[in-house]
């Protein structure tokens, strides 16, 4: 029976070959973060129960033999939530293969002119597909062991036309040399480049199906009351969504239908608007305050460097909104009174922050997601 092998190797050619090699064999792949700590690793394994782990000193076989996988599994990738224990998504060879064949066919991507850098860790979607991207549809590619804003603006001199990246890590690069940049994860900022291209998706999506708010090829997209023009929990539909998780269940719904557990509705121009998280939505004063909304009021504020939404108890309003900030100088943080104000005209009055931390940094996942769950 097909097995599923995990690779604890870092981003490289003896990861494209592990690989390569595994699905020349019928066997699926799991991806390692080699960043995580010997127990966190072992922990992911108890959960996901590999057959084999391949590492650069060679393939171990585990205690117990593992979970087979079944005949056309391709990956099984933990998802990068921020809270509990991961869950094995399962992706077949032909739900990678239709997830790169609509970006490739989005994006316009010639092989003969373009390039692809992969520069995201391996054990999330977001860095993955960049590399099965680039084997399904033949297109060459450059890999970086870790994100280097440095390299990154090199690569884009020496040729390499595409890249995906996440929001921290596009505010630290000059992207500028680049046909395309692909921008997932966290919210995106403001204030972006004309090359950038906002994606929607999620491990079970098998990366990003939707781009600039419209669905690639072959995805449709509805809400979860089905009436166009409403707010609801976004619903996907289209060849690249995963199989089941690992443990056997189907995240989608009859008819094929994924609930996304997010929150969205459709702008004017038919193109999808998605708010955040429907978990993460807070209620204050009966009022609900979206926090990627009100993030995107603060980040344009001139003292703001980095900002995180998130809530409090309130014996009054129930739950309060309160921002954590990093400021662009730690010695004069902006004013309470200004981010109130920025917020009240941008988003709506009651979703003005009633309360300010400074802090240094904002706690985030290595996807670059900020972890809600930590902001205390």
């Amino acid at each position: 029976m097909p097995e599923l092998l995990a690779l604890d190797l870092p981003p490289g050619p003896l990861f494209v070959q592990a690989l390569c090699s595994a699905w020349e064999s019928g066997d699926a792949v799991l991806p390692l973060d080699p960043r995580l700590p010997g127990p966190a690793v072992e922990r992911l394994i108890d959960a996901l129960r590999p057959s084999r782990v391949v590492s650069p000193q060679g393939t171990q076989a585990l205690p117990g033999g593992g979970i087979p996988t079944e005949s056309g599994d391709a990956l099984v990738v933990a998802t990068s939530g921020t809270t509990g224990e991961p869950k094995g998504v399962i992706l077949t060879a032909d739900a990678v293969r239709a997830s790169a064949i609509a970006t490739s066919r989005r994006l316009a991507v010639d092989p003969e002119q373009d390039r692809w850098l992969a520069c995201l860790p391996f054990a999330h979607i977001g860095g993955l597909s960049v590399v099965t991207r680039a084997l399904a549809t033949g297109t060459p590619y450059r890999i970086h062991e870790r994100f280097d804003a440095r390299r990154v603006e090199d690569e884009a001199r020496s040729g390499t036309t595409m890249v995906s990246l996440v929001a921290t890590a596009l505010g630290r690069t000059d992207t500028s040399g680049y046909r395309v940049v692909l921008l997932g994860g966290a919210a995106p900022p403001r204030a972006l480049p004309e090359n950038v291209v906002i994606t929607y998706g999620m491990t079970e999506t098998g990366s990003g199906l939707v781009y600039d708010g419209v669905p690639l090829e072959g995805v449709e997209v509805r809400l979860g009351d089905g009436t166009l023009g409403a707010s609801g929990e976004v619903l996907v539909r289209g060849p690249m969504l995963a199989r089941a998780y690992r443990d056997g269940h189907d995240p989608k719904l009859s008819g094929g239908w994924l609930p996304t557990g997010d929150g969205g509705s459709f702008g004017p121009d038919g193109r999808l608007v998605v708010h955040g998280r429907m978990a993460e939505v807070i209620v204050s004063g009966a009022e609900k305050v979206w926090p990627v909304a009100v993030e995107h009021a603060l980040s344009g504020h001139p003292g703001v460097a980095e900002v995180a939404v998130w809530k409090r108890p309130d014996p009054e309003w129930g739950e309060r909104v309160v921002a954590w900030v990093v400021p662009t100088d730690p010695a004069a943080p902006p004013a309470m009174g200004e981010l109130r104000e920025a917020v009240a005209a941008q988003v709506a009055p009651w979703a003005a922050p009633k309360e300010l931390v400074v802090v240094a940094e904002l706690p985030r996942t290595s996807g670059g997601k900020v972890r809600r769950a930590d902001l205390t």
